[in-house]
């Protein structure tokens, strides 16, 4: 779960093109796995969002100012992103982790997306396992009903627990340090209450024969989407007639998209995309 435009990080890059989203509470997205993903970021269309919106441009900044994150929904995000994607000149892969990667399965659900990479995603409506490590890596925001319209942080050891539980000390204090600002509680609540609220925009048009190849990417060691979860997810996405994948890696947790094995991930999703795409 990571933030920088608006919810997520967003990077439009020339490469495919690819169309990276992050989940909450981190900053800076997989730098490095992005660096090695593509040769360079589209700065037109980044620049241009980013002067008309109110995100933190920094960690620092982030931290200083929660209150720009606050009330940021999942539907606003996904309604940006498509806004974005109609710029581009062509179809773009699309590739998302935690909230990122549910946000990368309704993007795709639209029929916006040329090939789908959705690495340790949130669950949407009809993804029904509450495992009890989800439950406990999300508590410090749904245990308070008043977080819904604010943005929370998370303290070290509930980082520690909840993202970085599969590496070093050293190197999860390295993580939290670097990357870690205020989420929007409004996105956990939305997801938490998908299966019982109609109207939720915690929502993916599975069945959309429009939707494209779709990987689902899981973390053996995750807490915050357990394999449960993410092989729910793949089950709903199975049905659709376009191809259908998912993979766990060994050893990893949820921040395996930003920590020292970071690469494994970036090998996994650049191998399926390009059977999909030249």
């Amino acid at each position: 779960m990571i933030f920088l435009r608006y919810l997520d990080l967003v990077l439009l890059v020339l490469a495919l093109p690819v169309f990276v989203l992050g989940g909450l509470p981190l900053l800076g997205y997989a730098a490095g796995a992005v660096a090695w993903l593509v040769q360079r970021a589209i700065q037109v269309v980044l620049s241009r969002k980013a002067a008309e919106s109110d995100d933190p441009r920094t960690v620092a900044e982030a931290n200083a100012h929660p209150e720009v994150f606050a009330n940021k929904t999942v539907g606003q995000v996904a309604d940006h992103f498509a806004e974005v994607i109609m710029t581009l000149n062509s179809q773009p892969v699309v590739v998302g982790h935690s909230f990122g990667g549910l946000l990368a399965q309704i993007l795709a659900g639209r029929g916006l997306s040329k090939a789908t990479v959705s690495i340790s995603p949130a669950p949407f409506r009809g993804v029904l396992p509450l495992p009890i490590s989800a439950l406990r890596s999300s508590a410090p925001v749904l245990g308070n009903p008043a977080n819904r319209h604010r943005a929370v942080p998370l303290t070290y050891d509930q980082f520690r627990y909840a993202f970085a539980n599969a590496v070093s000390e050293e190197e999860a204090k390295e993580l939290y340090e670097t990357y870690a600002v205020p989420a929007p509680g409004a996105p956990l609540f939305q997801a938490a209450t998908a299966n019982v609220n109609p109207w939720t925009e915690a929502k993916v048009n599975t069945r959309n024969p429009e939707r494209g190849p779709l990987l689902i990417i899981s973390g053996e060691k995750d807490h915050t989407v357990p394999w449960a979860i993410a092989n729910a997810s793949f089950k709903k996405q199975h049905r659709n007639p376009a191809v259908t994948e998912i993979v766990e890696i060994s050893g990893r947790g949820h921040a395996l998209t930003i920590d020292s094995g970071w690469r494994e991930v970036a090998d996994t999703a650049l191998a399926f995309v390009q059977r999909f795409v030249t």
